[in-house]
């Protein structure tokens, strides 16, 4: 496979929107990165162009079986103008291991990497400069076969593109009110829960419309089995400070692995704060809040870092948690990661990726 990328800069530069009224992945770079598969030629023709639509045949797989996956990182800029990267590495295994529980073939992560921070490198001069704001990151891969054999495609594409961002809640680090989702479930052991893949959130969309419309910002997923262990809330990995303990659901193979859930458990052991990867049910929180032990609850994940949870509605019992307040070890946990990540604090962990 030739690994030279290729570079097609673009000749006509969009113009930059006001970086204080940005929505949450509704602009885009002037450049993507896309890379073709074949069955003969595997992963070939590595290149960077300009940003522009695709064309697919209406038969490929993609729109017919679903076959894809995804990642989601961000590029930041240092006070002193340095962009960095938060563990990209952690997101082209996970790419990886998403790619095998679809049967997509996987990508050389030492390729996607470099292709990764080229990207970076070349669109630098659309990273927001301002509190709380990066540049948001999707690496993709699809089916481009057209066949409706329910069958793997044998060509696939896979592309990065990239978004100017600010909050992803419109509260910002104010606390949530989160539902907990009784009835319909996100995925089960065994099925692709553990995979970052499309149809896992198209599944979820329906019971999100719900808890806004009954003024949520999110929900709590609770298992497919059972119906009784907590594991995801929304799109994000969940933690509860529970008698001075944190507690995060254990990885039951419907649970999807964040990188920022990885990293706020290895912050929180560095720090030696007690923490536990472990089934916890919805009826242990409610005794917690009940018995005055539920300190903090927050979510975690790529595009709001930290999410504080205010509130949680179950069986129209409301769950007040620290009077509706951010707790002292959410804002410390979200101010460590977020000062790691743009490099106002020293990275202990080798976290962070300069790009040149």
């Amino acid at each position: 496979m030739n690994k030279q990328i290729d570079i097609q800069l673009s000749a006509n530069r969009k113009e930059k929107p006001s970086f204080s009224s940005l929505k949450f992945g509704k602009t885009y770079t002037d450049h993507m990165f896309i890379m073709d598969y074949s069955r003969e030629n595997g992963w070939h023709d590595p290149r960077i162009v300009p940003y522009q639509p695709i064309t697919l045949d209406p038969a490929a797989t993609i729109f017919h079986y679903g076959q894809t996956v995804f990642e989601g990182l961000k590029a930041y800029i240092s006070e002193n103008e340095e962009v960095f990267l938060f563990r990209p590495d952690e997101n082209i295994k996970r790419l990886n291991r998403s790619s095998v529980r679809m049967c997509i073939p996987e990508v050389e992560e030492e390729l996607a990497l470099e292709a990764l921070k080229k990207l970076v490198s070349i669109d630098r001069d659309w990273i927001p400069n301002q509190e709380g704001m990066s540049l948001y990151i999707r690496p993709f891969i699809i089916s481009t076969e057209a066949n409706l054999d329910v069958t793997p495609s044998q060509t696939y594409k896979f592309m990065i593109i990239m978004s100017p961002v600010g909050s992803f809640y419109k509260e910002g680090m104010s606390p949530v009110k989160i539902a907990v989702e009784s009835e319909y479930v996100r995925a089960v052991r065994g099925g692709t829960g553990n995979a970052k893949t499309a149809g896992n959130y198209a599944g979820a969309m329906i019971v999100q419309e719900i808890a806004n419309a009954e003024g949520y910002s999110q929900v709590l997923w609770l298992d497919g089995k059972e119906n009784k262990y907590i594991e995801e809330v929304g799109s994000m990995n969940v933690f509860f400070k529970i008698n001075g303990e944190v507690v995060t659901p254990g990885l039951s193979g419907s649970i999807l692995e964040g990188i920022t859930r990885k990293s706020v458990i290895e912050l929180l052991q560095h720090w030696g704060v007690p923490v536990s990867e472990r089934k916890i049910s919805i009826e242990e929180l409610y005794d917690a809040h009940q018995n005055g032990q539920l300190e903090e609850a927050f979510g975690s994940g790529t595009a709001a870092v930290i999410s504080p949870i205010g509130e949680l509605s179950w069986k129209n019992e409301k769950m007040v948690i620290n009077d509706g307040k951010t707790g002292e070890l959410t804002m410390k946990v979200y101010k460590a990661l977020t000062g790691i990540q743009t490099g106002k604090e020293e990275d202990p962990f080798g976290w962070r990726v300069k790009v040149d």
